[in-house]
């Protein structure tokens, strides 16, 4: 169905492949292989339905793992996820064209463990890259980047994309980093050592492959060098997560010894061209590298015992390309020559000579820097295989530091950014105090961030509508709260006095101006499909950010959606979500009193005359006024122009239509035109947002230019 489509995409979107094995079925959809291709480059490969059949799949994954039935590998008897599997080791074995016995374990992905993150939340909160350049810098990945291995790097990406919802996994994780947190020492001690540790899944899977060189051995044993020191430090910790790790944290120094006794310490690049083996490791090699060393010296000798046993003073031997080493005896000592010497080449002045022995010796000259190389890489060969075999055992130890890279992490950024321990629970309430954005507060330079509190929850505060104007800061702060939950939610302490986390199953946002035009479809069109899929899929135990919504079409359409949108979300035989509701409609403010469940807030505001400060604190009750004419003039809108809109505001406010254009900007003939003023008069600038007022002067310009002169 449709919504089976959607969810597969959302995964395929978490994940990234770089390749995708289809089935037929999946390979004739309209939508999955178009996002595969055009969204993600992945390579799109299509297999015979055959491959994913039952029982052919049943064959293939129980006589892979040696199991005797599919339930020992915790697949049920049938369905997807066995077809999914036989068929995916089937073309690995088909187009991998060696071994796969490192395949050794299958791990199941189920998607009610985790927070569902849809791709507009994602790119909404900016927890990977910025809205605005798709940078890292400004996102709350950036704000956590500290780790110091590549794989505790990837480890932590998982979590922000897959936050956990089982409480008892999420208060395991915070009780690690709050030991952590109290023992800078020993977290420093860690930190140091995890400085040196290379990536092990990345070298491993390259030994595994045969594809990987000496260098990578020496990586592999620097690495493990360090994983006693860590283990001890982790010895004194109580927390189960950091127990855990201590326990099965492998040492791995079999490994290593084995890799400092056979590898050279500074490997050439080639497994080709020998010098690899370490001395000492093999005697075939030492005595191979022996001979290539010492072959002048055998000649030598050679020459040296031929010269006694024969009585030839002059006796020497010599070497050319063509036929290898001679004995060369002068013209006048040719009778003296032994009947065992083989005439090889007669030369003017002397006859030259080969002997068994001689030929021997040359053969094991010049075959032993061919032999070698070749041994050599036998042996390289053969100790990447007995890596492999402990392949499992080097995996867990590579996942386990991994998970102490990133709670570390967490520990760190806990402590540099002064956030507090959450209190996750089951229940339906979020309620913070003093909460603070995570990236905001990173990012500003000249002035402090103004702290929030919220309380939200299923009861009296299910929905919280937010006035005041644009530029105050009512994105910052509903986007906050859905910061503050996600990263309570992946084991992490909040920016916040104190917290008190309902957990939720996924976070919606909808944030105004994300224009979708480059894939021609208009900012209206996008923002109801984007609300539409709220209200398909929220559960009460959702959380909402809407911000602005209705703000693409006409002011009476909008606020009618708004409020439907509002009604719709707050009933709790409908939704009943918690939801957090930015607008500009002022009328909407009049909910409060319709619907129970709903509370106004605003953002305070100092005055001083005609001069405000938006004071960044979200109050109860709904904003008095709307100031868009004081944004226009932050924004940096000409005095006359403010100066004149303050005086249409106040004769709109006393109810007497807009006055004609006097001469303020106008001088000589008038050059407007009735149909101009009579659709200004009908706007009521109060509740337009910008976006509407910029088209609306647009069109008017152009019409009066158009305009006939009277």
């Amino acid at each position: 169905g449709e919504n089976t489509e959607e969810r597969i995409i959302n995964e395929l979107e978490k994940f990234s492949p770089r390749e995708a094995v289809l089935n037929k079925s999946a390979a004739g959809s309209l939508s999955i292989p178009a996002f595969l291709r055009d969204k993600l480059n992945s390579h799109i490969e299509t297999l015979g339905d055959e491959f994913f059949e039952e029982s052919f799949a049943k064959s293939v994954v129980t006589s892979h793992f040696n199991a005797d039935r599919i339930s020992e590998l915790g697949f049920s008897e049938d369905g997807a996820c066995l077809n999914a599997a036989g068929a995916l080791l089937s073309y690995l074995k088909e187009t991998q064209k060696n071994d796969l016995s490192h395949i050794n374990s299958i791990d199941f992905l189920r998607s009610e463990q985790f927070m569902i993150l849809d791709t507009t939340a994602r790119k909404n909160l900016e927890i990977f890259e910025t809205l605005r350049n798709k940078e890292k810098k400004g996102s709350l990945l950036w704000v956590f980047n500290h780790t110091k291995t590549s794989s505790g790097g990837r480890l932590l990406r998982q979590w922000l994309e897959k936050p956990l919802i089982d409480v008892n996994k999420i208060n395991k994780r915070l009780a690690a980093v709050s030991e952590l947190k109290g023992a800078p020492i020993i977290r420093d001690g860690i930190s140091e050592k995890l400085k040196c540790v290379r990536d092990m899944e990345r070298l491993l899977g390259r030994i595994v492959y045969g594809v990987a060189n000496a260098r990578d051995l020496i990586a592999i044993s620097q690495t493990v060098s360090v994983l006693p020191e860590i283990k001890d430090k982790l010895s004194g910790f109580g927390a189960d997560v950091l127990k855990t790790a201590f326990n099965q944290l492998d040492t791995l120094t079999d490994i290593k010894e084995l890799i400092d006794k056979a590898i050279n310490e500074t490997p050439p690049f080639s497994v080709r061209e020998g010098d690899i083996i370490r001395e000492g490791y093999s005697s075939e090699v030492d005595s191979l590298r022996d001979i290539m060393k010492n072959g002048k010296g055998y000649i030598a000798s050679i020459e040296a015992a031929e010269r006694e046993r024969t009585g030839i003073k002059n006796l020497k031997i010599g070497y050319n390309r063509i036929f290898g080493y001679y004995i060369e005896v002068s013209k006048s000592n040719i009778p003296q020559a032994p009947a065992h010497y083989i005439r090889k080449q007669t030369l003017a002045n002397c006859e030259r000579y080969i002997t068994e022995e001689l030929k021997e010796k040359e053969t094991l000259i010049l075959g032993a820097q061919e032999k070698l190389a070749g041994i050599e890489y036998e042996l390289f060969k053969n100790i990447c295989d007995l890596i492999s075999a402990e392949s499992k055992r080097i995996r867990r130890t590579a996942r386990i530091i991994s998970l102490l890279d990133v709670l570390l992490c967490f520990a760190d950024v806990a402590e540099k950014n002064r956030y507090c321990e959450p209190k996750v629970t089951q229940n339906d309430g979020i309620i913070i105090k003093n909460g603070r954005h995570p990236v905001v507060e990173k990012t500003l330079v000249d002035s402090l961030f103004v702290p929030n509190d919220t309380v939200l929850d299923c009861g009296d505060n299910r929905m919280v509508i937010i006035t005041g104007p644009n530029m105050a800061g009512k994105s910052t702060y509903m986007r906050q709260i859905a910061l503050i939950v996600l990263m309570a939610q992946i084991g992490s302490f909040v920016p916040a006095e104190s917290a008190e986390i309902g957990v939720v199953d996924r976070i919606f946002t909808r944030i105004g101006a994300s224009d979708d035009l480059a894939s021609g479809q208009s900012t209206f069109m996008v923002e109801m499909s984007e609300v539409a899929d709220i209200i398909k899929h929220a559960t009460p135990k959702s959380l909402l950010i809407l911000d602005e919504i209705g703000r693409g079409t006409s002011t009476f359409d909008g606020m009618s959606i708004a409020r439907a949108v509002v009604e719709y979300a707050a009933d709790k035989s409908k939704i009943g979500a918690k939801t957090l509701f930015a607008t500009h409609y002022h009328e909407l403010t009049d909910l409060e009193h319709d619907i129970e469940g709903v509370k106004n807030y605003n953002i305070a505001v100092k005055k001083r005359g005609f001069d405000i400060t938006f004071l960044r604190k979200i109050v109860r009750g709904c904003a008095d006024d709307s100031y868009g004419i004081e944004v226009g003039k932050l924004a940096g809108l000409p005095e006359p122009v403010i100066r004149r809109a303050k005086e249409i505001l106040s004769d709109l406010e006393a109810g007497a239509g807009v006055p004609r254009t006097t001469d303020k900007y106008i001088r000589g003939p008038e050059k407007t035109n009735s149909a101009i003023i009579e659709e200004l008069s009908k706007i009521d600038a109060n509740t337009l947002s910008p976006l509407e007022a910029l088209s609306v002067l647009h069109s008017l310009s152009l019409r009066a230019r158009q305009a006939p002169e009277e």
